[in-house]
């Protein structure tokens, strides 16, 4: 079969104007960004005249053998509108860190993609440019304020406020800053991290609206005085400017999937560090235009799934109608213990090994009061035996698995998944509730995702941690809730232990406040909020063709 890219660029698109009629958007609301891209302005939408049903799809613990729960995502939103249901799918922006390192973009893969394929895994509309923008202006303003004579008294070894790029960039983690004398401020250690952790980045994500996404800026505490009182962007005077950045970015992006399927890509948070789910404001726009909305969290459902129930469904009141699992009979078998080039051999018994981590996602899920449907998605190494081992597995877990080939079909190979995701739909009777209530002190909730969902015995930290978020809850940021940052391969902070692990313990190293996004951070093991590039990063292979067309972006 083609590439993706190749794929995508064979695509006969529709004129992005006939994309936002069929999706209900009026023309004045559609700012193209060219042909096949545009912003739409909110303001000039209809009054809301639906309310659809949301659905979301997560995933296994992701293994280097490949799950496709973006690919899904598409697959599973055209095969609704092709048994005709009016859907749309509301998505993540991809950050440029993974596209030239090891994960490649985020517009799904084979017949099941959004397009134009090459904008959105690059610049799209420049969204994460005025993040970045918005986020390092503030930086500034820190330092111009400690320059020009700290009338706010910030203790200069309690800014907490660092930098943000959107490429992965190791050398950054920890820096040494304004060194060559006193022109250039005073000196300090800080460092970078990525873009897509960013608190402007869950802000946008988070916000309902403009109105609130200045408050939200004008909240985030950037440092603390001497006498360890916050000091805020807004005592800062820099949300104003911040949120006039910001002004396009607000404003979800409306593109299409091969099969003309309306697709919101918009924001863009990582999901093992921050919340990592897509807008507030995209998702709650496409449940007012489609009866259907298919939506996506990051990673495996211990991360992305958790966070967006108990972060995004929490804030926004959202009510998620169904769950999606998605799983590979390759990725079972990795978590069965077999090794990557050996994963094309047949083996039942492997699958049934591997099958514990499925179960205990859809365990989890459930736990929330959302009913769950496992969507296999399949390779040509695939055996009936071993599709039947997943199928027997989630009935042991009381649901259905259904086979899937929308990579290679497109939305037709998604149609039973389709059928069954709108019987869960029809049957839901909004059980959903978060996993643990606000007035749980911050340390118990990370706990209780510790013990509940990553069955853990218990979760540790420092005394100088403990004392932290003490100290929040004494200035009443404790109803917020946890956002728990941790490797994506396991149910522990430890990469290597697949499966299904018990009985291990989840080190906080570090806690984070991000008061404007309305989350505490909590910091696990070893994981980096700013990536490095692998050994042989995907960037090595990305150039212009004889033709002047991209090659090797995947």
């Amino acid at each position: 079969m083609l590439s993706d890219i190749a794929i995508s660029r064979a695509a006969t698109l529709q004129p992005i104007g006939a994309i936002a009629t069929a999706a209900g958007i009026p023309d004045a609301a559609v700012e193209p960004y060219g042909h096949h891209k545009a912003k739409i302005d909110l303001a000039l939408l209809p009054s809301a005249t639906k309310t659809g049903k949301l659905i979301l799809v997560t995933a296994i613990n992701p293994t280097p053998a490949g799950e496709g729960k973006s690919t899904t995502s598409v697959g599973l939103a055209d095969a609704l509108n092709r048994t005709g249901r009016q859907t749309m799918l509301a998505l993540r922006e991809p950050s440029l860190g993974p596209c030239f390192g090891t994960k490649g973009g985020a517009t799904g893969g084979g017949y099941a993609q959004v397009v134009p394929m090459e904008d959105i895994n690059l610049h799209f509309t420049g969204d994460f440019h005025a993040i970045t923008s918005a986020h390092n202006l503030l930086a500034a303003m820190i330092d111009n304020h400690v320059h020009w004579g700290n009338t706010l008294d910030i203790d200069v070894r309690r800014i907490v406020w660092r930098r943000v790029l959107d490429m992965n960039d190791r050398a950054l983690r920890d820096i040494a800053q304004s060194l060559g004398g006193p022109a250039n401020g005073y000196p300090r250690e800080s460092g970078f991290d990525i873009t897509v952790a960013s608190e402007v980045m869950a802000i946008l994500c988070l916000a309902s609206d403009l109105h609130d996404l200045e408050a939200r800026l004008g909240r985030i505490v950037v440092a603390y005085t001497r006498d360890r009182q916050p000091v805020t962007a807004k005592d800062l005077k820099a949300d104003g400017a911040m949120a006039v950045l910001l002004a396009q970015a607000i404003k979800p992006n409306l593109v299409q999937t091969l099969e003309g399927t309306p697709a919101l890509i918009h924001g863009g948070p990582f999901a093992n560090i921050a919340h990592g789910c897509n807008s507030v404001i995209a998702t709650r726009t496409a449940l007012d235009l489609a009866d259907y909305v298919v939506t996506e969290a990051g990673f495996g459902a211990d991360l992305g799934a958790e966070k967006f129930f108990d972060i995004k469904c929490r804030q926004a009141e959202l009510k998620p109608d169904a769950t999606v699992i998605v799983a590979t009979v390759r990725a079972l078998k990795m978590n069965g213990g077999v090794a990557k080039g050996d994963l094309s051999a047949p083996d039942v018994d492997a699958v049934r090994r591997g099958g514990v981590n499925l179960a205990r996602h859809i365990e989890n899920v459930r736990a929330f009061g959302v009913p769950v449907v496992v969507a296999v998605n399949r390779f040509d190494s695939d055996t009936p035996e071993e599709f039947e081992a997943i199928r027997e597995i989630a009935t042991a877990q009381g649901c259905e698995a259904v086979l899937c080939t929308h990579w290679a079909d497109g939305g037709a190979g998604a149609e039973a998944l389709a059928d069954a995701v709108v019987g869960l739909c029809d049957r839901s009777v909004g059980q959903f509730a978060p996993l643990y209530a606000d007035d749980l002190s911050l340390f118990d909730k990370i706990n209780t995702v510790a013990t509940r969902i990553y069955r853990a015995e218990e979760a540790i930290a420092d005394p100088s941690v403990l004392a932290q978020l003490a100290r929040w809850e004494e200035a009443g940021f404790g109803h917020l809730p946890v956002c728990m940052a941790k490797t994506q391969y396991s149910f522990t902070t430890d990469p290597s232990k697949l499966g299904a692990p018990t009985g291990h313990v989840v080190p906080v190293r570090e806690v984070r406040l991000s008061a404007g996004a309305g989350f505490v951070v909590a910091i696990c093991g070893e994981i980096m909020t700013m990536p490095g590039l692998p050994r042989v990063p995907a960037a090595e292979a990305i150039r212009f063709g004889a033709g002047g067309e991209i090659e090797g972006l995947f």
